[in-house]
């Protein structure tokens, strides 16, 4: 229990967190709950330049649609997801993807079923892998091979193009493992850094001296009768909406504003808006992109910025699509297909949103989203997304068939919403940790760091609450 002169001391701190998005709103949702709990008057704000909160987790309805217009889904490996669903309440909304699970990948402009029985991306059937038209006789040879490949000696960072091609064959690498990190990441696997983006393969070749034999040890943990992707029934959105609810009446929250600058003072920062309004805060726990925070922190530490300002992003957009069942000739069997680079088309996948998750479109009709998000696909992209709508009806005329007018089209842009985790990615973060030490009461969440699925994101909102109420402790 706090003194009376600790209350009245309290009484006068202050949180800002900046940025509402997913790891934004974890931050404040946890921070307000340990601030109770501790009996502690914090008084606490997000700040969001957007005009509502969520980030790129946005779900819309119409006429019985469900739309997503960022991600869809989470990732049930990782529990803090889930689990912060079961603290809200809303865990009785949880659903997982339908029973028919296959997913294609495109060949010469024609659809092929992904083998099954793939660990963490590994192939571990062979019978699969024989009778699978996506894979050419040597690229099945060239991956047989694979548990005789001798580690790499060397100890650095490695590209995940490099590594895999190593590995697994160049063949494996460009026709099913760039569509499959493309899903994730929309970047360029010749840069992006293996070590922080899939680092269970380097532990493996580390450990089992083979990607196939460390698959087939791990391949009883990783085939569960369950998927191990999960929704909200109502969408994804309903986390945001009851994030806010938990939240009101304890943490402040600012939309359509800005914040232009962070300078130290005494004992904490102070924030200055676009729009020159000021906060004074304690605790700043910056959950905005690593790019915003380096424009915002550069008045304070040129080297953080500059560092923060050198984790790259790629853009990304999907494309929902609504018609009628009868005009869909072409068998949507699975939840839909992804598309290599080595096609050379603008899109990089298509969901069969409807066959995914039966709950997101009416009887009789179905629902498609179509995505773009590689850097070559930026030349389409109008600011009016009619040309990213005409690339998606194009794109599922030009597989699908499917030339009806669709009931609705919904186009969401997120311009350098993806990080990329590029080569050295690890070691700028930990220069990142270490610039921020200098700065006591200053923290990082969300997915440029250590993580980029909603999972890791809420994760690192609360880390930075535990940090933020450590700090606090030290300083009353």
């Amino acid at each position: 229990m706090c003194s009376a002169h600790g209350r009245r001391k309290w009484l006068d701190v202050r949180a800002v967190i900046v940025g509402g998005g997913i790891a934004g709103l974890s931050a404040a949702y946890a921070l307000n709950n340990r601030a109770e709990q501790a009996g502690l008057p914090l008084r606490i704000t997000v700040i969001e330049r957007r005009d509502r909160l969520g980030g790129v987790i946005q779900t819309d309805q119409y006429d019985g649609f469900v739309v997503e217009a960022g991600p869809d889904s989470f990732v049930s490996t990782k529990p803090w997801a889930v689990e912060l669903c079961q603290e809200l309440g809303i865990a009785g909304g949880l659903q997982g993807t339908s029973a028919q699970r296959r997913v294609y990948v495109m060949r010469k402009g024609r659809l092929i079923e992904i083998p099954r029985g793939l660990t963490m991306m590994v192939p571990t059937k062979a019978g699969e892998i024989v009778r699978s038209p996506l894979i050419s006789l040597l690229g099945k040879l060239r991956l047989g091979l694979e548990p005789i490949v001798p580690r790499r000696r060397d100890t650095g960072d490695e590209s995940v193009r490099s590594f895999v091609s190593r590995r697994l064959g160049g063949e494996i690498y460009e026709r099913l493992i760039e569509p499959l990190m493309a899903g994730i990441y929309g970047g360029d696997g010749d840069r992006l850094s293996l070590k922080a983006t899939m680092p269970v393969w380097h532990e493996w070749e580390r450990r089992y001296g083979s990607l196939t034999r460390a698959a087939w040890a791990n391949r009883a943990a990783s085939n569960g009768s369950g998927s191990i992707f999960l929704t909200l029934k109502k969408g994804l959105g309903e986390l945001v909406r009851a994030l806010a609810e938990a939240m009101e009446g304890g943490v402040e929250t600012r939309i359509n504003t800005a914040v232009a600058e962070i300078l130290p003072r005494p004992s904490g920062f102070t924030l200055t808006t676009e729009a020159g309004e000021k906060f004074s805060a304690e605790i700043v726990i910056l959950a905005a992109p690593a790019y915003a925070a380096a424009r915002m922190l550069a008045p304070t530490d040129s080297e953080l910025a500059q560092e923060l300002g050198a984790i790259e992003y790629s853009s990304s957009a999907t494309v929902s699509l609504a018609y009628r069942k009868a005009d869909v000739k072409h068998p949507l069997e699975g939840h839909g297909y992804l598309i290599p680079r080595h096609e050379h088309r603008p899109a990089l996948a298509c969901t069969w949103t409807s066959e995914k998750f039966p709950h997101r479109a009416p009887g009789g009709s179905a629902l498609l989203r179509v995505f773009f998000g590689r850097s070559q696909g930026e030349s389409i992209w109008g600011e009016d997304g009619d040309q990213l709508l005409s690339a998606a009806r194009e794109e599922v005329d030009a597989t699908l068939g499917l030339r009806a007018e669709p009931l609705f089209a919904r186009v969401f842009q997120w311009p350098r919403a993806l990080p990329q985790y590029t080569m050295g990615h690890l070691q700028r973060v930990g220069l990142i940790r270490r610039r921020l030490v200098t700065h006591p009461g200053l923290l990082l969440a969300g997915a440029a760091y250590g993580g980029v699925g909603i999972p890791d994101c809420i994760h690192s909102g609360q880390r930075a609450a535990e940090a933020a109420m450590a700090h606090l402790a030290g300083i009353n």
